[in-house]
């Protein structure tokens, strides 16, 4: 048989179709953006087509204008980038109004919170220092990262350098965090592990001392997801350490008789990794609840949902 007696052209006139009003369309015009409500209201929604991740970021400002009205707890787990960014104003607003009701940090949070407090800089250039072993050695972070820790021997690490920023009268302490959760008696952790921070690499540092304000900051955001029912969980650039730190925590709470269950997640960095959309986004909320994950730079998406808040939801 020949290849061309094998093969031929398909008949179109076959084909059956049928009206379109009988097709289901997953796209009309009710869901796009709505040019006239924008200029109308300035409302940035009405420029959010209410569809895939435009509409899991208005979920993430439902979530929260939600939780607030019940009074669930909303609490932000954040790598240090987020202050290295320059959002920490955004971060201390949402603490002062009530919108955010706890924040979390690995150790390298308070390094940029410290140096913001009392140089008004931070952020290094690692690529350049590294060469000569200059990298990390700056004198005054780890002194007072480590003195902070020693003048408060019962307090949570976050605690402890919130307090000292705010006994030291730093220059620039109205621009740290971890100084203003102090002033306001909100939950301010630091998750620590030993060696990844710059002001571990010092004679005063005291690695007993770090341990055990480590593991109360532990106790004390179990204590804080211990009531996320109803809440809203943020991770917002930790790709490792601090899902870890709230899986753990969120089975702990469950553990001792804490019925967690129906709160948001969400996981908002700038690409999405394993770890912290199996433990903050899937296996925290399979039960009840939902898990979102957006992504973006942090120096765009957190001002995009703080602008909804403000604008719509506060």
């Amino acid at each position: 048989m020949s290849a061309d007696q094998r093969f031929g052209p398909a008949d179109f006139s076959k084909i059956k179709t049928y009206p379109i009003t009988a097709r289901k369309s997953l796209v009309n015009l009710s869901m796009f953006a709505n040019l006239e409500n924008y200029r109308r209201t300035g409302k940035l929604s009405a420029l959010l087509p209410p569809m895939l991740k435009a509409a899991d970021l208005l979920a993430v400002r439902d979530a929260i204008v939600a939780a607030r009205g019940r009074g669930a707890p909303v609490v932000a787990a954040m790598g240090a980038h987020v202050i290295k960014v320059g959002l920490s104003p955004i971060v201390i607003d949402l603490l002062e109004r009530g919108m955010l009701s706890a924040v979390a940090f690995n150790g390298a949070g308070a390094v940029h919170d410290l140096e913001i407090a009392f140089h008004g800089a931070t952020s290094e250039d690692v690529a350049e220092e590294i060469r000569t072993g200059r990298f990390g050695m700056a004198e005054e972070t780890s002194a007072h990262f480590n003195a902070a820790l020693a003048r408060h021997p019962d307090a949570g690490a976050g605690e402890a350098v919130g307090r000292y920023i705010v006994e030291e009268r730093m220059p620039h302490a109205r621009h740290s965090i971890l100084a203003r959760a102090h002033e306001l008696g909100a939950p301010a952790t630091l998750h620590i592990a030993l060696g990844t921070d710059i002001t571990h690499v010092d004679a005063r540092a005291d690695g007993a001392a770090i341990g055990r304000a480590a593991m109360a900051d532990f106790k004390l955001f179990t204590g804080v997801v211990a009531r996320l029912s109803g809440g809203v969980y943020l991770n917002i650039g930790s790709t490792a350490l601090l899902p870890e730190v709230f899986i753990k925590a969120l089975s702990a709470a469950r553990n001792m008789g804490h019925e967690v269950k129906d709160f948001f997640t969400v996981n908002m960095d700038m690409i999405q990794s394993y770890r912290p959309n199996v433990n903050v986004v899937n296996r925290p909320t399979q039960d009840g609840g939902r898990g979102v994950a957006l992504t973006g730079h942090h120096e765009i998406m957190v001002p995009l949902l703080y602008h909804l808040l403000m604008g719509e939801g506060a």
